[in-house]
């Protein structure tokens, strides 16, 4: 695999290298030290997305550094976000976005998304898992372990996540370490091709980001 080279790099340095994004439900974005926080501006039911305002190609990496700061709750990364149309997620015809799940999942979105430190639910709790799954159709398309570890023992640390889109070929690591490979043969409908990116975040979850890259295959 030859890379392209970088396409696309935010420092996510304080609130203000994410003035551009698109935020959908009540996100908090606030500096932290040289990285920016997310959490949730509402209650412990109101979660958010927050999309970059690029869109890239069917053929790319993205990475980014991780560190949980108070859990409960969820992170995810949307990649590959077209509507099913074929148009922009923007598109003004789309059905309006509040930071529901089931308005990505189960709506007028293709995409996939994976999520990781999962620790909203109990379940998730007690067995890590991060999940990739494929939209629209909430299809769980493949599953890995999750190294990650709680808040109290992460004890600020950032943690390097990289997807990386080569076509109909996803794979997922965290520090280097490869947690899920899939292939897309299409029985869950048609392929992800070019779209945008964005992060999720599940109510209570706070968490910061920094130094975010996208680099072309």
């Amino acid at each position: 695999m030859t890379e392209g080279g970088l396409i696309y790099e935010n420092p996510l340095s304080d609130a203000s290298s994410m003035a551009d994004w698109i935020g959908e439900g009540p996100v908090r974005v606030e500096d932290a030290n040289g990285a920016v926080r997310l959490s949730s501006a509402g209650g412990d039911d109101d979660h958010f997305t927050l999309w970059c305002p690029e869109v890239f190609g069917d053929r790319i990496r993205v990475s980014w550094e991780f560190s949980p700061v108070r859990e409960p709750g969820l992170a995810m990364l949307f990649f590959g976000a077209a509507a099913i149309d074929g148009g922009g997620i923007f598109d003004p015809h789309l059905q309006p976005r509040t930071g529901a799940y089931s308005q990505y999942h189960s709506g007028d979105l293709r995409t996939l998304h994976v999520s990781y430190f999962r620790r909203r639910w109990e379940d998730e709790r007690a067995f890590h898992t991060c999940n990739l799954r494929k939209s629209p159709g909430f299809h769980l398309v493949s599953q890995g372990a999750d190294p990650l570890p709680p808040v109290v023992d992460a004890r600020g640390s950032f943690y390097r996540i990289e997807v990386v889109k080569d076509g109909t070929d996803i794979s997922f690591a965290i520090d280097g370490l490869t947690l899920f490979s899939w292939h897309d043969d299409e029985s869950t409908g048609l392929r992800i091709r070019e779209g945008r990116v964005g992060f999720r975040q599940m109510a209570p979850l706070v968490a910061d980001y920094r130094n975010l890259e996208v680099h072309a295959l």
